[in-house]
């Protein structure tokens, strides 16, 4: 399930954080670790991180503008700027508008276009005025009348204090550029439904809904009557849509996660576990608004800083402001963290319980590839979810989503929706989506492919006949978001007198249990 996009005003969800001292005492964990999962299959399968040089500069925009100093000889920086590709927009001007229709987007394009020109005739003025005074300095190089020379230091003063204001104007209206074009979604694939989320296309349907011959129970009856929840204490300690889960159900937590690792591990990803506090500025360049007013973002009060929404964003950021090696692409990596979000807006008795809540664990694949790569990894991603739901036994179905249902960054979009018997109706257990180069151009993650002096053997003097880089592709997918596999599995698995078998894949993951029982006879 990908973290939503949303764009919009300057309010946001605050969170205080204070440091409270506590002494530590080291546990013993019973449940199994990820170093026996590593052991329990080939850890040569695992990839080093890839060598890469971090270029700031290399991954500059097609725009730029220079640093001004004012009269306080203070430096004023200009924001963080993605490496829009402008006069592909210019030129593809029709294709982009239908793009932002179609996708219901609030991106105004034509004032993007509108500045675009504004800051290329600027960059044309300062250039031609920074000729002039190097034409003056040159001037001054030979002999001159004090006079002449005096009329040369007024001209080249005149000049230098247009290209200083022309500057400022730069950097306002390159900033403001940025923040317009920001906006603009990434196109979408030929193939994707138009209309909204109603218009999405059945890409697949796998088994059939469970026949019961009694009455069944939601995850929420389920939850009680097996001591497994509790949404009370949760309340009174947290807030709403929060929980406390007990007994098996921590058990089904960690076998859900350490299995998914398992099996994702075995098709060659890396696994990782990340920070889940990031930067504003790396949420924003994920194609995400951390402060925008239905945004689903934590933000932390008195900071530049975020809880995550999902795995994507620090995965994402590892490899930020840098050159890979073609040789090293694709990387694969499986990221387990903990995701928190506001959930604005969501309410109704479909997000009762575990459904939709603000803090949950999520394990996500993260693939960053060559461009002519990323349509085929989209197929493995979604190939890998969907084996991942039927080794469960799950009913379920995967959607082609339709274009207004598309965040920002995604270039097409496969949602999972699964059976829960309880709620009567398919859920969203999980998605892939291929961003294509919208994430790498904001967070300058580029790669040099191979020359053909390196192909073909030859040894070139350094620095020479070198591949032009290019903006890699980036695609997410969940391969597990516990809460609504909870759901699933406890709705779909239950039985006549009250328990609920566990799937034979997690038993070994769970200290071998097969069957959580009632924990009294009057259920």
């Amino acid at each position: 399930m990908g973290l939503p996009s949303c764009l919009g005003s300057s309010t946001f969800q605050a969170l205080r954080l204070t440091t409270i001292p506590i002494p530590f005492k080291p546990l013993v964990s019973k449940t199994l670790t990820l170093n026996l999962l590593l052991c329990r299959h080939n850890c040569s399968q695992r990839h080093p991180f890839p060598f890469q040089a971090r270029a700031r500069a290399s991954s500059a925009p097609d725009i730029q503008a220079s640093p001004i100093v004012n009269s306080d000889d203070k430096v004023v920086k200009p924001q963080w700027k993605a490496a829009v590709n402008f006069k592909w927009i210019r030129d593809n001007k029709d294709a982009v508008a239908n793009n932002i229709r179609i996708r219901n987007s609030n991106a105004n394009l034509e004032l993007v276009l509108e500045l675009y020109e504004r800051v290329s005739n600027i960059q044309k003025e300062v250039e031609r005025l920074r000729g002039e005074r190097n034409i003056v300095a040159s001037k001054m190089k030979g002999k001159l009348e004090p006079s002449e020379r005096q009329k040369l230091i007024e001209e080249g003063k005149n000049l230098k204090e247009g290209v200083m204001k022309l500057e400022e104007d730069l950097i306002r209206l390159t900033d403001k550029l940025q923040q317009e074009a920001q906006c603009i979604p990434n196109m979408s694939h030929p193939d994707v439904p138009v209309g909204g989320e109603d218009c999405s296309t059945l890409r697949k349907m796998v088994g059939s809904p469970r026949k019961f011959g009694f009455t069944i129970k939601d995850h929420l009856q389920l939850g009680k009557d097996l001591d497994l929840f509790d949404f009370d204490a949760a309340a009174e300690v947290s807030g709403s849509k929060f929980y406390y889960l007990k007994n098996e159900a921590v058990m089904l937590e960690m076998g859900l996660i350490n299995w998914t690792l398992s099996e994702v591990m075995k098709r060659g990803f890396t696994p990782l576990t990340t920070p889940e506090i990031v930067r504003s500025s790396v949420v924003e360049k994920c194609g995400f608004q951390p402060r925008g007013s239905n945004t689903q973002v934590y933000s932390i009060e008195g900071s530049d800083q975020c809880l995550i929404g999902t795995a994507e964003i620090p995965v994402g950021g590892i490899h930020m402001d840098s050159i890979l090696a073609e040789s090293m692409l694709p990387l694969k990596y499986v990221a387990f963290s903990h995701c928190f979000r506001t959930e604005a807006g969501a309410a109704g008795a479909a997000t009762r319980g575990l459904y939709r809540v603000h803090q949950f664990s999520k394990v996500e694949m993260f693939i960053i590839c060559r461009p002519e790569d990323s349509n085929s990894y989209h197929e493995e991603l979604i190939g890998i979810e969907e084996d991942l739901f039927s080794l469960l036994g799950l009913h379920f179905k995967t959607l082609d989503m339709a274009s207004g249902d598309l965040g920002a960054p995604a270039y097409r979009k496969y949602d999972v929706e699964a059976w829960m018997p309880g709620l009567g109706r398919y859920g969203e257990i999980s998605s892939a989506s291929n961003c294509t180069d919208y994430q790498s151009r904001r967070l300058g993650i580029r790669y040099r492919p191979a020359s053909s002096e390196s192909l073909s053997g030859n040894n070139p003097k350094k620095g020479m006949n070198l591949s032009p880089t290019q903006f890699v592709h980036t695609l997410n997918a969940t391969a597990c978001a516990v809460p609504r596999m909870i759901v699933c599995l406890v709705e779909n698995y239950q039985q006549e007198d009250g328990s609920v078998i566990i799937p034979e894949p997690l038993r070994p993951f769970m200290g071998g249990l097969e069957l959580i029982t009632p924990k009294s006879s009057d259920i």
